[in-house]
């Protein structure tokens, strides 16, 4: 059976009552906590780490929107709202679905379809990025190269690049260590697009399949050959 863990963020209590009720009906999905509020519920997607958040976007201070802006790693998302306003944004990033408050029960059953579908795909972990009033729900294993830009990390995707507010000392300690790599103080690489590997001349460096060649520092081509001998 598949197992989803959720969480529920929600201002209106009773909205998270209500969700809780029809959530009891798939015993593969466990609730594992609620939040009231964006900080609330940033706080607990670190602790927990839910598979899937019901999230509401309108609530004081945050909204859902900014939230997901603030996560390195979004998991999946179905939007629960009163207001209809936001459809189209929501989609644009690639929410699961898009409920209206209240929420009908045929309707939730097509959100819970499409969310048993989605993890027996087992679709990869998502980053949500706002950049230059665009939107973007990227998937991690698409990203091949990550570079330092000041206090933002530059994201290379599908020929696109976008820039995401935080350093990379603070993105490597929350990226996957099994498909990402530092190659030096002012890169990571994603493992799974390294065509060649070369070492010429005391240099150390990889050729990625979309066409970059990047080097090595001394210290972290020490660690690469470490890492691949075992």
């Amino acid at each position: 059976m598949v197992s989803i863990t959720a969480l529920i963020i929600d201002d209106e209590r009773t909205a998270r009552m209500e969700l809780r009720r029809m959530l009891a009906d798939y015993p593969a999905i466990e609730v594992v906590g609620e939040a009231s509020n964006a900080d609330e519920a940033e706080e607990l997607i670190h602790k927990v780490k839910p598979d899937i958040i019901f999230l509401d976007i309108q609530m004081p201070g945050r909204s859902g929107f900014d939230l997901l802006e603030s996560l390195i790693s979004v998991p999946i998302v179905v939007f629960v709202t009163a207001f209809d306003a936001y459809a189209v944004k929501a989609f644009e990033v690639s929410a699961l679905d898009y409920l209206m408050k209240p929420v009908r029960e045929e309707r939730f059953a097509k959100a819970m379809e499409q969310a048993f579908a989605r993890f027996r795909d087992k679709e990869t972990p998502f980053i949500f990025v706002k950049d230059r009033g665009q939107y973007h729900m990227i998937k991690w294993e698409d990203v091949h190269l990550i570079e330092s830009m000041d206090n933002y990390a530059r994201l290379f995707f599908s020929k696109q690049s976008v820039l995401l507010k935080t350093s990379l000392n603070q993105l490597e300690e929350q990226l996957d260590g099994q498909l990402f790599f530092r190659t030096s103080r002012a890169q990571i690489i994603n493992l799974h697009y390294i065509e060649s590997i070369r070492e010429q001349d005391g240099r150390f460096s990889v050729q990625l399949t979309t066409g970059e060649l990047i080097n090595f520092s001394s210290r972290q081509a020490a660690r690469f050959k470490s890492m691949n001998r075992h």
